[in-house]
Order: structure tokens, then C-alpha cells, then sequence
């Protein structure tokens, strides 16, 4: 596996400078993503690619890793500061959460998230709860 800080330090880079093509480098093909922003769960690179543009077009969130933690067994855990703002500049949410990132080989397969203590489910997250 790549290492785990780099794999981590170029996903949010690239997402954070709207790289679609960068980030989605970096994951496999059947990658699973929470919709932090709209509840629920996509599978794949094409669906990752039209949620963060709808994204993109109603919020700016920009995510910045804090700690990275090599759990072993292709697990990484990620705390980041979470700062999102409406498309006017108005800070929305400006927070610390948890990234979890299962990997496959260099590849992220899978992430997931939790906030203030409580899994993220099928309801938009709270940073995103400003509509």
C-alpha cells in the first residue's frame, strides 16, 4: 500500500483545489462515499464525480487533515478541520469530524465518517445542515 499519510495529504489536496480527476486517482473503481451533504451513500467514480459538482455548485467546503492514523489491515483514520461556507463567503460550519478510509492496495475503497460523536447516516451532516 502507498503510504498512508501521502494517500491521505493528496486526496484532500486535490479535493480541496476541486481536482475531481486527481482525487478519483487516487481510489478504485467500486470506491464507497457518504453524501455528507445530502444523506446516504454513492458507489463509484462517476457518482463521486456528479455529487461533489452538485456539491460544489451550492456549498464550498474545504477539508484539511489534522491527524492521520495507521490502523493496520488497510484502515486509515483521519480527524480534519472542516471548514464549509455558503458560495457568498458565510462560514456554514467550521469543525473538526472524523474521516475512516478502508484501502485496497494505493486505492481508497471506502470512506465513512462520524460527527460530534455519532455515526453519519442517511441525513445530510450538520456542517451542511444550512440550506
Amino acid at each position: 500500500m502507498a503510504d498512508p499519510q501521502t494517500l491521505i495529504a493528496e486526496v484532500y489536496i486535490a479535493f480541496n483545489q476541486r481536482n475531481v480527476d486527481g482525487a478519483l486517482a487516487l481510489m478504485s473503481e467500486n470506491v464507497s462515499w457518504p453524501k455528507a451533504s445530502e444523506g446516504g451513500r454513492i458507489v463509484g467514480k462517476e457518482e463521486i464525480r456528479a455529487y461533489w459538482s452538485r456539491q460544489w455548485n451550492e456549498f464550498d467546503p474545504h477539508v484539511t487533515p489534522i491527524e492521520v492514523i495507521d490502523r493496520g489491515a488497510s484502515k486509515i483514520d483521519v480527524r480534519v478541520h472542516q471548514l464549509v461556507k455558503s458560495l457568498g463567503g458565510d462560514v456554514l460550519s467550521d469543525s473538526e469530524v472524523w474521516h475512516f478510509y478502508t484501502t485496497r492496495g494505493a486505492l481508497i475503497e471506502r470512506m465513512d465518517l462520524e460527527e460530534s460523536g455519532a455515526d453519519f447516516g442517511q441525513s445530510p451532516s450538520s456542517a451542511f445542515s444550512h440550506r
